[in-house]
Order: C-alpha cells, then structure tokens, then sequence
C-alpha cells in the first residue's frame, strides 16, 4: 500500500494506535475475567465494551475512507452531502 492510500491513517496514526492499545487491555481484562471465574455478567459488560471500542474504531476508519479516498479532493456539494449521510448511517448501524 502507498503512502497516498492510507492517507487519512497515516495522519491519525497515534491517535488510532492509542484506540487499539485501549482495545487491547480491554481483551486483556475479558481474558483475565474468565481465568479468574468472575461473574458472567462482568465479562459479557468486558465484552459489551470492547465490541464499542472496536466499533468506534471502524467507525472513524470508514468515515476516513469515505471522504479521503472515495469522494477524492474535489467533490461536488451533492457528493459530500451523499457521503456525510452515509457515514451517519454506518455510525447509527455500529452503535
């Protein structure tokens, strides 16, 4: 992949790498929940946030696709409103 195609990653790159550390120690403690026998509950709540997180995470990397990659650098009024509609729909789809 070039640098041109992962344009909107590699300006957020700290920004989405601090996400999926989040991520990671929120799997971590799902996995630890269930070594240490605690209460279904607790993990299925380990669980319920960590599906967020990740779902937050995709969430911003299609918002990027779509107006970084898919519209391109001069879109046209009708376009942008198309691709705004969109993401507000895959955000409400995620949640």
């Amino acid at each position: 992949m070039n640098q041109e195609s992962s344009t909107h990653t590699t300006h957020s790159k700290e920004k989405l790498v601090l996400r999926v550390k989040r991520i990671e120690g929120q799997v971590k403690a799902i996995e630890k929940a269930i070594l240490n026998d605690t209460d279904c509950h607790h993990v299925l709540q380990h669980l319920a946030a960590c599906r967020g997180a990740i779902n937050g995470l995709m969430s911003e990397l299609i918002e990027g696709q779509v107006l970084f990659h898919v519209l391109g650098s001069k879109p046209k009024p009708e376009q942008i409103e198309a691709a705004e509609q969109l993401v507000d729909i895959v955000n409400a789809y995620l949640k």
